[in-house]
């Protein structure tokens, strides 16, 4: 369930599923492994990805996988 930053729009809804989607293929998971861990594990989702859709769906893929990744790290989030 969203909170805050629910997804308004189909745009941001696939943005949401192309970074899981990504994720997943980068590291090897599948997709619903990664989305437990960007909703489940720590709300990234919710707290950085949507919120942060204007400025990231700007960006590559590389950069946008890398940041989220990156993330990942920081706040200790195993997939």
């Amino acid at each position: 369930m969203l909170c805050d930053s629910e997804i308004k729009n189909a745009d941001e809804l696939e943005f949401a599923v192309f970074c899981i989607e990504n994720i997943a293929i980068r590291l090897g998971k599948s997709g619903e492994e990664v989305y437990r861990a960007l909703t489940d594990k720590n709300n990234i989702l919710e707290s950085y990805i949507i919120p942060e859709y204007e400025m990231l769906h700007t960006q590559s893929k590389e950069y946008i996988v890398d940041d989220i990744i990156s993330l990942m790290a920081e706040r200790g989030i195993e997939v």
